[in-house]
């Protein structure tokens, strides 16, 4: 499993407001400076975020994002299946009922479900605020969110 850099975005965006939260709007192109990543893309990928209910948004001058709920409320794992998809590492296990025919006498299935599992008790147990937590602990420690 590779994540793309649309998802990768997508987590640092979400952890920017999560950070900066104040109560008012961020702009994207204050995310973007901080963040060292293109306005454009950020744009796409707020979008996104915005249709899904995870931010709210109010155009204008004094427009922007904060996030719709608390950090807390917020996995790593709901952030990257958004705009990964399935974490799986093999599409056989993508669907909650395996459709591959090789199934039942797989030899690797057990090391792909183990994979599997591990990967998803990482990002499924890992919230926005234990990540704000961790940055906020390593800043001056060169740690990039």
């Amino acid at each position: 499993m590779k994540i793309s850099t649309k998802g990768r975005y997508a987590l640092r965006l979400m952890l920017d407001l999560a950070m900066n939260n104040n109560g008012e709007f961020i702009s994207i192109k204050s995310v973007a400076d901080r963040q060292e990543i293109s306005g454009k893309y950020l744009e796409q990928i707020i979008s996104i975020l915005s249709r899904s209910g995870f931010v709210k948004s109010v155009r204008g001058p004094q427009g922007g994002y904060k996030l719709a709920k608390e950090p807390s409320e917020y996995t790593v794992g709901m952030i990257l299946r958004l705009t990964e998809g399935s974490l799986a590492p093999v599409t056989c296990l993508e669907d909650d009922v395996n459709q591959c025919s090789r199934a039942a006498f797989c030899s690797t299935l057990a090391v792909w479900k183990k994979l599997n599992n591990a990967i998803n008790d990482v990002v499924d147990n890992i919230t926005l605020e234990d990540l704000a937590a961790m940055a906020r602990s390593n800043i001056g420690n060169d740690y990039c969110i």
